[in-house]
């Protein structure tokens, strides 16, 4: 008998793409919101999705041509914002995913931006730095015309940093003809960057672990962590909530993890920005492998890696408690549902990570107002906008009957349906 389109939307049998999972999503939340059907329609799609060939010249003098993506999906709110990434697998609908990610993202936060995000289909790690700034200026120059501090604001990803940023907005500037600091958030500090940014999506993950910790009656004191991904996301937050108590019995990057039920001293093992790779070179604990880290015995499960990888398949078998997401999408639609018939409390991606983008609004505001802040203010004010974000979704959640998740959405969706209600459909 062939399955239902319904059944076919939530199961894991062909792999879910970020934008079939975002689509998922949007109308999970949409049930429960008083959204005019036609709004809802439009937010499925991107308002549009710029592609284009980026030549690079190779050090041998080659010549070898990149695929590069913008996906911009509403502005409703404020100008588009979101990450750049460098990976081969980079694709149209994964940024197209991402992008509505981003702009419910922004909305739970109450930030004035919408939601976008690009790539090119490339492997950093096959590209030397002379190589990748090239690059970089050639993607700037092509996007010239779509971003700008009021347009687009590109932000680092994964396979891109700091440097990036800078290589970005000195292509950008130089055909400006002056220096535009606010085209892109996530520079070095030294050229209209924030303090505290890099940490920033980590410091988010650690305070909004330790709310939902309060929340269901869990000292930190007595709770143990495992958290895939020691990247600078996972990193930042596995070692802040070492530093409040918490046990991190397992952390974890590409190759695998290490593992000691009594604690690992995770300011001794090298995060992945620090030394590539380097979690299992460590003689901390004992090794496991990525599969198992996620199904250990733990109170809180941090998924902060990459996205996919709780599914249909493992989600019966994880055993937490708490999942924190701090990858973006790391739970397939599939997974979710089986979470919530288990009652596994899963806080989302768009308020979990949010500090990224949260501190790219700060550095944002300090490049408009060449005034830059400490990383103490940084730190301050991040912690007082989660909580607000936490207390907004924790109403939603106490006063219906619906996932942590369906409360973010609930809370971003109708945030964006009211600013396109206010300020209608033109012409």
């Amino acid at each position: 008998m062939a399955k239902s389109a319904h059944e076919e939307t939530t199961t894991d049998r062909d792999p879910e793409t970020a934008l079939e999972t975002a689509r998922h999503q949007l109308e999970r939340a949409a049930a429960h919101v008083d959204v005019d059907e036609g709004v809802v329609e439009r937010l499925k799609h991107p308002t549009k999705v710029l592609s284009g060939s980026i030549p690079l010249e190779r050090d041998d003098g080659t010549v070898e041509v990149f695929t590069g993506y913008r996906a911009q999906h509403d502005d409703v709110r404020g100008p588009y914002k979101g990450g750049l990434r460098y990976h081969p697998d980079v694709t149209e609908d994964e940024c197209v995913g991402l992008a509505m990610w981003m702009t419910w993202k922004c909305a739970v936060m109450d930030l004035p931006f919408g939601g976008a995000k690009g790539g090119i289909v490339a492997d950093p790690k096959e590209l030397s730095e002379d190589e990748r700034e090239r690059l970089t200026r050639r993607f700037a120059e092509e996007m010239r015309d779509f971003v700008g501090p009021t347009r687009d604001i590109p932000a680092p990803d994964m396979g891109t940093d700091a440097q990036t940023m800078a290589w970005f907005m000195d292509a950008y500037s130089m055909q400006e003809g002056e220096t535009v600091p606010g085209v892109v958030t996530g520079k070095p500090p030294l050229i209209g960057g924030s303090y505290g940014r890099e940490e920033a999506p980590g410091r988010s993950v650690a305070i909004v672990t330790r709310e939902a910790a309060n929340y269901y009656d869990l000292s930190l004191d007595d709770a143990t962590v495992a958290v895939q991904g020691f990247g600078s996301v996972g990193a930042n937050a596995a070692r802040l909530l070492d530093e409040w108590g918490a046990t991190v019995v397992a952390v974890s990057d590409i190759n695998g993890g290490v593992y000691d039920p009594d604690g690992l001293a995770t300011r001794e093992i090298s995060a992945h920005d620090e030394q590539p790779e380097a979690v299992m070179g460590t003689d901390a604990g004992s090794t496991l492998t990525n599969a198992e880290l996620l199904e250990l015995d733990v109170d809180i499960l941090v998924p902060a890696a990459v996205g996919n990888v709780l599914t249909e398949d493992n989600a019966a078998a994880v055993q937490a408690d708490i999942v924190v997401e701090g990858a973006n999408g790391p739970t397939t639609t599939a997974a979710d549902r089986i979470f919530a018939e288990r009652e596994v409390a899963v806080i989302p991606d768009i308020i979990a990570n949010a500090g990224g983008v949260t501190v790219s609004y700060f550095e944002w505001l300090q490049d408009i107002n060449r005034r830059q802040w400490t990383v103490e203010r940084v730190r301050e004010e991040l912690e007082s906008e989660m909580l607000s974000a936490w207390d907004d979704v924790r109403r939603e959640f106490e006063a219906r009957d619906v996932t942590w998740r369906d409360a973010a959405y609930i809370v971003g969706l109708s945030r964006v349906a009211e600013a396109k209600s206010t300020r209608g459909l033109w012409p």
